[in-house]
């Protein structure tokens, strides 16, 4: 077999012009994997995905605490999977597609706040923010080159972006109280 005819050659750059490319068309995980049109959006598919995200908190955030929690640990072990499936499929650990990983991020991010377009706004920013910055162990976790890596920085970022958001809550009620921060108060699930 010469140099030409055998399947791993590359002449020039054809060789990278593959890289990436599927070999057909999508399958379920690779459309989970994209949050659906969210991974496709012409820029900024990360934050498209996160803005995919809200209408999922919106549709989970009247959920108890404990069924929250447990959705959210299922959508990640979903979104492992479905990362991973989606590197192959685009041979590329963490292509820009894969956006199931801010979804997840947000939820963390989100958890016990109570439904809110300020909250919800903030939480977006937050998040998106230190998804952005990845302080550790997000930095480690987005060395890992794995679906595992992929969705692990992002519910990382969500954690500190969690911990934000309930830190600006508390300041926000202490300063304000419920009757002048209605947006932040009430319990989860109510």
């Amino acid at each position: 077999m010469s140099q030409a005819e055998h399947p791993l050659a590359t002449h020039g750059q054809e060789g990278d012009a593959k890289k990436g490319l599927p070999d057909g068309p999508p399958n379920g995980w690779v459309i989970l994997a994209a949050w659906g049109p969210c991974g496709y959006a012409p820029w900024a598919p990360g934050t498209a995905g996160t803005l995919g995200a809200i209408p999922l908190f919106w549709a989970l955030c009247h959920l108890s605490l404990p069924i929250y929690l447990l959705t959210a640990a299922a959508l990640t072990a979903l979104a492992i999977y479905a990362a991973q499936a989606a590197g192959k499929y685009w041979k590329e650990a963490d292509a820009p597609q894969i956006v199931i990983d801010e979804v997840v991020g947000y939820l963390i991010t989100m958890t016990a706040v109570p439904w809110s377009w300020p909250s919800v706004l903030i939480g977006f920013a937050l998040f998106r923010l230190f998804d952005v910055l990845k302080p550790w162990p997000a930095s480690a976790f987005d060395r890992v080159k794995s679906g595992f890596g992929v969705v692990m920085d992002d519910v990382a970022a969500g954690v500190y972006a969690w911990g934000s958001l309930a830190a600006i809550r508390f300041l926000v009620t202490l300063w304000l109280g419920c009757e002048g921060a209605r947006w932040w108060c009430g319990g989860f699930g109510s």
